[in-house]
């Protein structure tokens, strides 16, 4: 049937995926069509606007979805269709690790909903309660509720292998988008810092790019350098990336001006931000990434700008909405220009 579409690569297509079912924007009645290097992803006919950032709308003529087993994980549960209505539409998988976080009234029922999870998702080993990322090594919070196995994985993404252990070090499935997007970005020769790197994702794409001349990886989490040192291992372009145990507190003050740097802190970063904005060279970009009030998201590239007043003359030279990140807020990234 004809119906519209988000045209995708297919490098981004289960991140965009996973998107249009939380914003409510994903026919699950027809199938996905391929094209090539693309996806074309079908949108509900009365859903809400799509961001132009996820990908270009078209027209197209879609097979419906044969009838192979369920559609949602939800369809694998036995409970009355307004209890199912309540349970989140998508979820994260981390290598073969699925994390998932329910509302306050569907916790008591989290095994059941961790085994319909483990049937759902093909290669899923563990399925875990995500209870949130907390604390200044932002480890993530999370219950075993189906499955076997310890919280280590590989994950792939743009064409790397991450090493990834969901307990002890951060890592973000839902942001592949913006490390390319930062690695494509790069030009040949430049410096870069990549502060709070975590399991290193944004260090690991950019020296796949193979132009940067030096990446310099720092994080205080003593686990998530140990994990990025296991996935620098099996590349050759490794040797590129340089991982610092250190805190950004640390780092910062020694450290000299490179072209690239790269902050993703999305709750504390705006303490950092004046100080890590002297490490960005004239003519360098800061990629900085904070959770933004909606009712706020207007003038806040005005307010960082203001901010950083005393330390150089910066610009934002693009501001977008990586994914929402509550009700009310969205994760938002900004990429700051200095200019002088």
């Amino acid at each position: 049937m004809i119906a519209h579409g988000l045209l995708v690569p297919r490098s981004r297509g289960e991140e965009v995926r996973r998107e249009l079912l939380d914003a409510g924007l994903l026919r699950t009645d027809l199938e996905i069509r391929r094209e090539g290097e693309f996806l074309v992803l079908p949108l509900a006919e009365r859903g809400g606007a799509v961001p132009a950032a996820w990908g270009e709308v078209v027209e197209r003529d879609f097979e419906g979805v044969a009838c192979r087993g369920p559609v949602q994980y939800r369809d694998l549960l036995d409970w009355p269709e307004a209890e199912k209505e309540s349970l989140p539409r998508s979820f994260d998988v981390v290598g073969d690790i699925v994390l998932i976080r329910l509302p306050p009234e569907a916790v008591a029922r989290r095994h059941e909903v961790g085994e319909a999870l483990l049937r759902f998702v093909p290669g899923a080993r563990l399925v875990g309660l995500d209870r949130g990322v907390q604390g200044a090594d932002r480890l993530r919070q999370v219950e075993r509720i189906a499955g076997a196995g310890s919280w280590r994985t590989r994950h792939r993404e743009n064409g790397l292998e991450l090493e990834v252990d969901v307990e002890k070090a951060y890592f973000s499935p839902r942001l592949a988008r913006e490390h390319a997007r930062v690695a494509e970005e790069v030009r040949p020769g430049d410096r870069v810092y990549d502060l709070c790197c975590g399991v290193g994702p944004f260090a690991l794409t950019i020296a796949r790019l193979g132009r940067a001349s030096r990446i310099t990886a720092v994080d205080a989490n003593p686990s998530a350098i140990e994990l990025l040192r296991t996935a620098l291992a099996r590349y050759g372009f490794g040797a590129r990336v340089v991982p610092v145990p250190m805190a950004i507190e640390a780092f910062v003050p020694e450290a000299g001006p490179v072209e690239r740097v790269v902050m993703n802190l999305p709750r504390e970063g705006i303490k950092y931000l004046p100080s890590v904005a002297r490490t960005t060279a004239p003519g360098g970009r800061l990629y900085y990434y904070e959770v933004v009030p909606r009712s706020e998201l207007s003038g806040r590239g005005t307010v960082l700008v203001t901010l950083l007043s005393p330390v150089g003359s910066f610009i934002v030279a693009d501001q977008r909405v990586v994914h929402p990140y509550s009700p009310s807020s969205d994760l938002v990234a900004f990429t700051l220009e200095r200019s002088g």
